[in-house]
């Protein structure tokens, strides 16, 4: 399969370990999608013309994903500043809101659309601004999206007619909300629902049938990028023909390895001093 995903990125700074590690939703997506076996991914976003900026575009190359259609601006990469609990989970302490991405708008090209036409699937989020392109990009390919859990109903009005796939965070939610908001999605247009609950595990439907995934035994040190790290697995392994059930299950291992390193992929690299 191929896959190509839009939108952001960022710099994820451990203050307690003075170490910085390449992120972000859609980038993580295109990254690990590639390291699960995905034959071709790529990578469309801004990065700020910083060495944060240098060491995202550097990871991207590491990692065999086309970043050819990455912008370059004149300004800081998005930074979030973080440290970890005991059990591995990220504290979130402050970030400079998406950096220069946040001030310049990305405009997909003629070139950029005829080159998504090559994938099998495109992957961004609500952390994307992406919103208005969804439409002409739902003629050209199967569109994923993380919603998280910062979603509004006006988004999911605007984005939800144009997915194949959406993703929510839905740890905090109960069993009857988690069922109203699958079926409002799907009425909106969407024919995947896939509800990931933290320890509680998963929940998907196809809306006609509902599917059940647990979590994955994992010796956690970080679980930055496990969210990810499901969706890539499960998109990957869907997108090369193999079961729900099948996807399901082997986005659920995918995700528990990535608890076992720092960072949602590695490449970490120390702050200067």
């Amino acid at each position: 399969m191929k896959l190509i995903a839009i939108g952001d990125n960022v710099v994820d700074v451990y203050l307690e370990r003075n170490e910085m590690y390449p992120g972000g939703n859609a980038l993580n997506v295109a990254v690990l999608s590639r390291q699960f076996g995905a034959a071709e991914t790529a990578f469309i976003g801004i990065v700020g013309n910083d060495t944060e900026g240098d060491h995202i575009l550097e990871s991207l190359k590491k990692e065999n994903v086309d970043a050819s259609r990455v912008r370059r601006a004149i300004g800081e990469s998005g930074k979030a500043y973080v440290n970890l609990d005991e059990e591995g989970d990220r504290i979130f302490v402050k970030s400079n809101k998406g950096g220069i991405q946040s001030a310049l708008k990305l405009r997909l090209t003629e070139e950029d659309y005829e080159s998504i036409k090559r994938y099998d699937v495109l992957h961004t989020s609500i952390y994307s601004s992406l919103e208005d392109e969804l439409p002409r990009l739902q003629k050209l390919i199967p569109l994923s999206y993380d919603l998280s859990n910062h979603y509004t109903d006006e988004l999911l009005q605007k984005a939800c007619p144009y997915l194949t796939f959406a993703f929510v965070s839905g740890s905090d939610l109960t069993e009857l909300e988690i069922d109203a908001l699958i079926a409002k999605i799907h009425t909106l247009g969407t024919a995947n629902v896939v509800v990931t609950r933290g320890s509680k595990g998963v929940i998907m439907s196809d809306g006609s049938n509902r599917y059940i995934q647990g979590i994955e035994e994992a010796e956690v040190i970080d679980t930055l990028g496990a969210g990810d790290s499901f969706i890539a697995g499960f998109l990957t392994s869907y997108f090369d023909q193999s079961s729900i059930e099948e996807s399901l299950q082997f986005a659920a291992l995918k995700a528990a390895r990535t608890c076992e390193v720092m960072g949602a992929f590695g490449h970490g690299k120390s702050l200067m001093v």
